[in-house]
């Protein structure tokens, strides 16, 4: 059962037609994908505004330095929620993915919802934490899902298309703010992460499960999915790409988070005032999501073309050079707004590595255990990252810098590319049975 069969790298043109269940599954899971982005960008978006009116009704002071740090430890507690969605995994082993995925999708909106309800920071960070664990589940059911219902012919770069759905929320989220968000304040940027989880909701109700999984739930009957990820054959890959998603969630999420902070303080030093430095985040997050969803489509060609370990390895070589130019440099610059903005662009090419991750964890694991190793190997690494985001946190209040602190995480993506060669290579092989 854990073996793949060895078959020709098949070309990437379109061979078998998708039916109506594997098209609406498709943009279900897209969709669901997209609120994720967008809902993790609206809160980059918003920290600034949220942190200005909740930290006062905390009593705390609203200082440029408190709004970094407790925005930090309000992500990293978010990213902790994020890592408990492991145990949405053995649920879709033993339950289904399809299933599994609307309860992901019905937590997500519930308490996205709610964040914009918040009263103190308090409230907000339970709201987001509890947020995380639905949308940390969302990937790996996504994942799953559409790895086993696409025919094999289509299935890797419907892996590639599927995850420009979180990047894409990006650009939702970058329009929100410019329209919304700046009209009605970032409650209402909350108030309107619902609706696109209640559409994904109602669609993946009419969805079967993958015929994949139905054949082969019915034949297993020892339902202990996460152990099976750790035995003998599988630890070592199990390990490898639990730190290699550890990598990569520590510098795109820095990034990220970051970016439209930098960009109204650039914007700001410009001379810009009002809503002008609000508007140009949002066309920051924009440039980024755009770069973003143009890596995620070229990486599954160029994957296909080089093998996977070596087109990751180009990808976090990105990272690291885009990370560097832009908050370790333009972002210091007397005129700095105009190529951090351009910079912007390839660090969100490179954050299209996340793509791999969607291609690739599907065919290191068999059905009976392979939603529980994508939960997982992509959920484990945001406890570190939480851990570091509330490091990078407290260097921005130590340091009155945020250049610096984020820069430095590039030092991950050197770390990813030393780790990677001890990653199994799976170019050429089928989905696994």
């Amino acid at each position: 059962m854990g073996s793949s069969v060895q078959v020709a790298s098949a070309p990437l043109s379109i061979k078998t037609k998708l039916n109506r269940q594997q098209i609406n599954g498709f943009w279900a899971a897209w969709s669901g994908w997209l609120m994720d982005g967008m809902d993790s960008v609206i809160y980059a978006l918003v920290l600034t505004p949220a942190m200005k009116q909740l930290l006062p009704m905390s009593g705390i002071q609203s200082t440029a330095s408190n709004i970094a740090l407790y925005g930090s430890i309000l992500f990293a507690l978010f990213l902790v929620g994020w890592g408990l969605s492991f145990l949405w995994g053995p649920i879709a082993d033993r339950f289904g993915r399809s299933k599994s995925l609307m309860l992901t999708i019905l937590v997500y909106a519930v308490f996205t919802c709610l964040s914009g309800f918040a009263h103190n920071i308090w409230e907000l960070a339970i709201f987001r934490t509890l947020a995380g664990i639905g949308i940390g589940g969302e990937w790996s059911m996504a994942g799953t899902f559409v790895a086993e219902s696409w025919p094999e012919d289509r299935r890797k770069m419907g892996a590639g298309y599927l995850q420009t759905g979180y990047y894409a929320g990006f650009f939702v989220a970058a329009a929100l703010n410019y329209t919304i968000g700046a009209s009605f304040g970032w409650r209402a940027m909350f108030f309107v992460g619902i609706v696109p989880a209640l559409v994904s909701f109602w669609v993946l109700a009419s969805v079967k499960e993958p015929e994949k999984f139905t054949k082969v739930i019915q034949k297993t009957k020892n339902h202990q999915p996460l152990s099976k990820i750790f035995t003998p054959e599988y630890r070592k890959r199990t390990l490898i790409n639990s730190l290699l998603l550890t990598v990569a969630i520590i510098g795109l999420w820095a990034g990220s988070v970051y970016e439209p902070t930098a960009i109204i303080q650039l914007a700001t030093k410009t001379g810009m005032k009002g809503l002008a430095p609000v508007h140009m985040s949002s066309y920051g997050t924009a440039i980024l999501s755009i770069g973003t969803i143009l890596g995620c489509i070229l990486l599954v060609p160029l994957a296909e073309k080089i093998g996977r370990k070596k087109a990751l390895a180009v990808y976090f070589a990105v990272m690291i050079v885009s990370i560097i130019l832009s908050f370790g440099w333009a972002f210091y610059l007397p005129h700095g707004l105009a190529p951090f903005m351009i910079i912007l662009f390839f660090l969100g090419f490179g954050g299209g590595n996340f793509a791999m991750f969607s291609l690739w964890l599907p065919e290191q694991y068999p059905t009976d255990r392979r939603a529980s190793a994508f939960a997982f190997t992509t959920s484990i690494g945001r406890f570190v990252g939480a851990i570091v985001t509330f490091i990078i946190g407290s260097l921005v209040h130590q340091m009155g810098t945020l250049g610096i602190p984020v820069a430095l995480t590039s030092i991950a993506f050197l770390i990813g590319i030393l780790i990677i060669p001890a990653a199994k290579e799976t170019r050429g092989d089928s989905l696994p049975e």
